[in-house]
């Protein structure tokens, strides 16, 4: 715990060394952070107030706007600010603080592309039940259930990286703080620790992608039995939400 205090703020490299490159990177990440707010933002608003967009697939997609928006203004603020400057440094305790609401949105965010896809599932494969099963009070423990498992995720990356002890090198070639490059930095052996990181963000998203490849699976399975129109609207379906994941 000692050694790991001789470390007070971590240097950041950016993207890269040049005066001109850190200015055409500046305006065009700043025009890009303002897009995907005031996209995610509209969506929100929009759904919010229009009645006939009810459904448990926009309430889902309301929030999964807001995660977008707040996983953006996680990292880009202090990247385009820091376009700004010749030196980029952040302190210990906001590096712990940024890892940490990283995994914490992004975990979050993958579990609710997995709860949409079973919306979908259901509404396609299910279309009678679909209002009975997706009700308000399931649609909120699915929510629930998407931020417990993006915190418990990043509960688990925080705790083994804030255990390190940082006692030299502070210097971090990259434009944000993440596990891996402070995995270089530490004077603590991270052979186990490492593996036990990768374990656990290879396991959320292995786990992720297999869902969503099975429920789609399913999905694309049941059409057979549907009618030229109700194909139609299903692959429409699967499309939007596929646009929407990508």
């Amino acid at each position: 715990m000692e050694n790991r205090n001789n470390v007070t703020e971590f240097i950041l490299l950016g993207l890269t060394q040049s005066l001109e490159g850190q200015r055409v990177l500046f305006v065009a990440f700043l025009l890009i952070y303002i897009v995907t707010l005031v996209g995610n933002l509209l969506i929100m608003v929009t759904i919010r107030a229009s009645q006939s967009l009810g459904s448990p697939m926009y309430f889902f997609l309301a929030y999964l706007s807001f995660i977008d928006a707040v996983y953006s203004t996680t990292i880009a603020p202090k990247m385009i600010v820091d376009l700004l400057y010749d030196k980029k440094t952040i302190s210990f305790r906001a590096c712990m603080a940024q890892v940490f609401m990283d995994h914490f949105i992004a975990g979050a965010e993958v579990i609710l592309l997995v709860v949409m896809a079973y919306d979908r599932y259901v509404a396609i494969c299910k279309p009678l039940y679909y209002l009975i099963i997706m009700n308000q009070r399931v649609c909120v423990l699915m929510l629930l259930v998407a931020w417990t498992g993006g915190f418990l995720h990043s509960l688990v990356q925080f705790l083994f990286i804030y255990q390190l002890s940082f006692c030299g090198p502070n210097v971090i070639d990259n434009f944000l703080c993440d596990v891996y490059p402070l995995l270089k930095l530490t004077c603590t052996n991270t052979s186990l620790i490492g593996l036990s990181m990768m374990a656990n963000g290879g396991a959320i998203c292995t786990v992720v992608f297999f869902i969503l490849l099975v429920s789609y699976g399913v999905i694309l399975h049941s059409l057979k039995t549907h009618g030229l129109e109700g194909k139609r609207k299903a692959f429409y379906t699967c499309a939007s939400h596929m646009a929407v994941v990508i």
